[in-house]
């Protein structure tokens, strides 16, 4: 399933915007937000701060669709947490 995806409150344009966002060297995990779009409730909502706060912790992949998972899908990726380079890793 996809889920929608935010940078600081708002909607990214590209991937592209997304890889760039998680690989600046001031990215706060907390300015990202994964928004679950099931009804069936079985998908990881909220920031990448939180996934990796939670018990256990969810390091993804997390499966994204922008700019809009209801109105415009125009680009598709994945976002995952690499435990030995201790960063987000946006393909």
């Amino acid at each position: 399933m996809t889920q929608g995806i935010f940078l600081s409150g708002r909607r990214p344009k590209s991937k592209q915007e997304i890889r760039l966002w998680c690989l600046h060297p001031s990215f706060d995990p907390y300015s990202v937000v994964i928004e679950a779009t099931s009804v069936f409730g079985n998908e990881f909502d909220g920031s990448l701060a939180k996934a990796l706060a939670s018990q256990p912790p969810v390091h993804g992949p997390f499966t994204f669709v922008g700019p809009d998972p209801y109105t415009s899908r125009k680009f598709y990726g994945t976002i995952h947490y690499n435990s030995i380079s201790n960063k987000w890793v946006v393909k």
